[in-house]
This record gives structure tokens, sequence and C-alpha cells, in this order.
């Protein structure tokens, strides 16, 4: 029997938990991560080398590694107090070395990807330096995806630069072939809708015929998402792929336990606010469950009870 085709779409933290959990359940995953980090070990790596920055592309590898702990561990390990590695991790700097000896940072990703035994593909949404701008609601430009969420105003799109990036004929095939595309979690404007302005990606998510679910972060993200409902989320999405494409978005229903909903205040966070009439009009259907698990001090997504849900829907 065929096993079906999961087409996960994202970046970030969010992206690579989810994918911890969904690669225990028997489907073929395709991993398409955004290329816009312009932050940290990424940024300068992607500056000094002019390749797309590696950084979320590592944690995905990462998260659907089947080699031992220990490998994993020196893969994710981060230099301190190193001179000029400090702060750079070893995953990134081998991506980097690999992208030099192939020539290419996305045949780097697949040489790195055999090295690690990846249950999966891992497809840069392209493979061309690309850059992140913001246009705020008062008009100002934000250049960079980690200068965005500080620059305290309204978003009112994000756009790249180029304008039309090369796109990665992998990552729009992953998207024709799927049995389900997931878009997230993670960060509305700087993980999930950047992989949708590169082109390619919205027709190829317009043309098909399986069923597209948003997972909903539970928080609302200071400087991005402030205020926002999950319907909020979805018309962000729907806004810069010029048409409607969610059909169902995954939500959580679990409150927030004490001392996290104190702590996420503290920092500007709010529980996403749940808007089932407006989803109806909007003709998503919500699928709403108990998601969350808390991990040492971390609230996240349960990784397999997620996985089970979204597989449960095929």
């Amino acid at each position: 029997m065929k096993r079906a085709n999961i087409c996960v779409i994202g970046g970030g933290t969010g992206l690579s938990v989810l994918l911890r959990g969904l690669k225990h359940f028997p489907v073929d995953i395709s991993a398409v991560v955004t290329v816009a980090d312009d932050g940290g070990s990424s940024g300068r790596l992607r500056e000094e080398l002019n390749i797309p920055p590696p950084g979320d592309v590592r944690n995905v590898l990462a998260a659907l590694s089947e080699v031992e702990p220990l490998l994993e561990e020196l893969f994710q390990h981060r230099f301190d107090h190193a001179g000029g590695l400090s702060g750079h991790s070893l995953g990134n700097l081998l991506l980097a070395g690999m992208s030099d000896i192939t020539g290419d940072f996305a045949q780097g990703v697949q040489e790195i990807s055999r090295v690690l035994n990846v249950k999966g593909k891992v497809i840069p949404a392209s493979n061309e330096h690309i850059t992140l701008l913001a246009e705020m609601k008062d008009g100002t430009i934000v250049r960079g995806e980690s200068k965005i969420p500080y620059a305290e105003g309204e978003i009112h799109r994000v756009y790249l630069e180029p304008s039309l990036p090369t796109p990665m004929a992998e990552a729009v095939y992953a998207i024709e072939q799927a049995d389900l595309v997931i878009l997230g979690p993670g960060s509305l404007y700087t993980s999930i809708i950047p992989n949708l302005l590169v082109p390619g990606m919205k027709e190829a998510l317009i043309q098909s015929t399986a069923p597209k679910l948003y997972i909903c972060n539970v928080m609302t993200q200071p400087g991005e998402t402030d205020g926002y409902s999950a319907a909020d989320h979805i018309e962000a999405i729907h806004a810069h792929v010029g048409t409607n494409i969610v059909d169902k978005v995954l939500l959580n229903t679990q409150e927030i336990p004490e001392p996290f909903a104190s702590k996420y205040e503290t920092d500007g966070a709010e529980p996403v606010c749940i808007d089932y009439e407006r989803l109806e009009r909007m003709g998503v259907e919500p699928v709403a469950e108990e998601l969350l698990i808390v991990r040492g001090n971390l609230l996240r997504h349960d990784a397999l009870k997620v996985s089970e849900r979204l597989v449960s829907l095929l």
C-alpha cells in the first residue's frame, strides 16, 4: 500500500518540534523550510559565504535524523567563547562546508541528510540569498527577518528581495504530490508566509486538491501577531497568497497552565482567541484539540498528539 505524502511548510522551532513527532508515523515527509533568516550564526554565514541561512534547515535535519543521540547533539553543538567560531553551531558550519564542496546549498542539504539518516526530504524553499522585508501599517519599511518583530508597529505585509527568487523545483513538486499540506506551526510573518512568496509555491498550493491545514499558534507573538485571533492568522496567509487556500485549522483548546500564563503575559503574549463563527464564514473547518505538553520550563505543542491528529485526517 502506498504511503501518504505529507508536505510541511514553515521554519523555526515549531516546525522541528512537529517533525520529531511526525517521523514516527508511516508517512513520507517533505519539509519545505524558510531561508529568510538573517540573525545569529545563520546571518553571519549567509553574509560571509553568500549562501541561504542554514539555521532552520539544520534544526529540521536534526529533528528528522535517525542517528545516535550523541551525533545529533554534536550536530546541534554551539561554540561559546571560541573566538571567530563563537555563536556558530557545528551543524551550520557543516552545511556551509558541504555547500562549498558541492557548489550548491540544496545539494549540500541532501548530502548531510544522507549522513544523518534523515527520514524524509528537507527542501530549502529557494537556493538563493533572500532578504525578508516588512511594510508596516504606517508605511515604514523594515529590512531583515530578525528585525521585524522588534519594529514596534503593525505589519501590513511582508515581501522578498529579490521579489522573484528561483524556487526549488523539489519544493513545488512536494506540494503537487502531497496528500496533506501543513502550514506551520511557527512565526506567521517570518517563518510561514516567506515560503509562500517564493514563485511557484502559492500556485502549487492553489492548484493542489489535497487538504491544506494551518497549525495555529497557541499564543500571539509580540511584535508580529499582537491581538490576532485564529481567523486573523489565516486571513494574513490568504492576503499574501491572493486567494483562500486553508481548508482546516488545528487549534488548541487546552488552558494555559500557571505560571506559563503569567510569564507569557509579562512577555506581551496572550492565548490566540478562537473565533469559530468567523472561521466558519471563511469556509475553514476547525479541528480543536487539547494539544499542549510541558517540557522543562517550556510550553509546546505535544508533537505525538498533533501528529496523530494530522495522520487521522488522511
